[in-house]
């Protein structure tokens, strides 16, 4: 967590290459903080690229660590930020698609070119505040355009991941892929199976939360790179739904247009729910003897297939756990003015429902437009909102003992029961719960 503000990181980084500078060094800014700069954002994290050698690096700074000695790259801690001081290199051969097998320590010109893209392949002289650019990056900035530098294809073998941060970058800054990259982007997407679901899984979930996410969504569909770590989004295609009940369209259309409605700052586990919950509908899909189409049972298959899905893309068990109740409880909400109040507070007291209810708008706001099963929702929070939802139980099982009930299972049941009547509002006393089970269950 940053503890001091954009302009003032910018300036202990100026520092830093000041005393670089001093000692007789070459120090530049590099990468994505030159792009957000010359964007006209103000950068929050500050690389330094030099002709200094690790070694050098940390004699200058005796307490800098070296966590990436074999790249040439030294951690700065200074007035508790962290700056990264990497020597100029150039990449030996990428053998895995993901590293290379041998860096060399290069001048300013090689080290830009070992770069993915050339709006990162920019240097920016802080202290002569001229910028450094051996790449055109300047040139794509203003254009608008994510270009590889170099040939396209070299750059995403060296490392595969690439291709999902070009989506990322096209995404969240509204770019363009340039043409021959964007080809280069289509041709590689297989590729992408070298990189660790783990790396994959950060840049999407940087994409899906960023407020351009139908952007990233629709780029990673087209590019090709969703059929490699997510295939079964692209099983919603062409899966027709009732039109009465969705006049949008087929279940991709509906799945995409809710994500175009969740909120800028939408969560993880909404963002996730909302392109997993109809995920079970192309495996359920029947038209019955009237022509009607259904899904029978789509919810819980859905959630099934939601937890194998996160799972395989090794999300925390926290974040699976929310995803796949919404998904298995996203139908339920269409009974909410049937349910019994005890049901229904029990059900409004669940940890995920806040962002439930959210799913369930956006929901019904990308099909039918219906609002009433929502609304009744919304109306029975204010109703139920001069108390705790679930109130604290009038007895305990030790309360049912000193009755002379045995202990076992059959408390709980009783219990529960008491709770329901609690919650209907029939029971408002001790007393009344305690005489309440002795006439609704009489001993021997």
């Amino acid at each position: 967590m940053h503890t001091h503000t954009p302009d003032q990181i910018r300036q202990e980084a100026t520092r830093l290459v000041l005393v670089l500078r001093a000692a007789g060094y070459t120090a530049f800014f590099a990468g994505g903080c030159v792009r957000d700069f010359l964007l006209g954002k103000k950068p929050k994290d500050y690389d330094i690229a030099t002709d200094a050698t690790p070694a050098q690096v940390v004699r200058l700074f005796p307490h800098a660590q070296q966590v990436g000695a074999h790249f040439g790259v030294v951690v700065v801690r200074s007035q508790g930020e962290h700056f990264e001081i990497a020597t100029f290199r150039t990449d030996g051969s990428y053998s895995d698609g993901r590293r290379p097998e041998s860096v060399a320590f290069s001048t300013p010109d090689e080290d830009a070119h070992r770069r993915d893209f050339t709006m990162n392949g920019i240097f920016y002289d802080p202290i002569g505040e001229r910028v450094i650019d051996f790449v055109g990056g300047e040139n794509d900035l203003r254009a608008g355009l994510v270009r590889a530098i170099g040939v396209a294809e070299d750059r995403f073998q060296e490392d595969y991941l690439r291709l999902m941060r070009a989506v990322r970058f096209a995404a969240s800054l509204s770019f363009q892929i340039e043409p021959l990259t964007w080809k280069s982007v289509q041709a590689n997407a297989p590729g992408l199976h070298k990189i660790s679901i783990e790396r994959v899984r950060e840049e999407f979930v940087r994409m899906i939360l960023h407020p351009s996410r139908l952007r990233g969504f629709d780029l990673l569909v087209d590019s090709g790179l969703m059929a490699q770590f997510l295939p079964e989004i692209l099983d919603l295609k062409g899966c027709e739904q009732p039109p009465q009940f969705h006049p949008e369209g087929d279940v991709f259309v509906h799945t995409r247009l809710m994500l175009s409605l969740a909120a800028p700052d939408a969560s993880l586990p909404l963002v996730l729910s909302i392109l997993l919950h109809d995920i079970g509908k192309p495996a359920t899909f029947t038209v019955d003897e009237t022509g009607r189409i259904r899904f029978s049972g789509h919810d819980a298959v859905g959630a099934t297939m939601a937890e194998s899905i996160l799972r395989r893309m090794k999300f925390s068990n926290e974040i699976i756990a929310q995803v796949v109740e919404m998904v298995a409880c996203h139908m339920r909400y269409m009974h909410v003015q049937d349910m019994r109040t005890a049901k229904l507070k029990r059900f409004m007291a669940r940890e995920v429902f806040p962002e439930e209810l959210e799913l369930h708008r956006i929901d019904c706001a990308g099909s039918n437009g219906r609002t009433d099963n929502y609304d009744f929702i919304q109306a029975k929070l204010v109703e139920f909102s001069s108390a705790p939802i679930i109130p604290e139980r009038l007895i305990d099982g030790r309360d049912l003992m000193a009755l002379g009930y045995p202990s076992g299972p059959q408390l709980g049941e009783m219990l529960t029961q008491v709770q329901t009547e609690q919650l209907e509002g029939k029971l408002t006393s001790k007393a009344e719960a305690l005489a309440w089970v002795q006439q609704t269950f009489p001993r021997a």
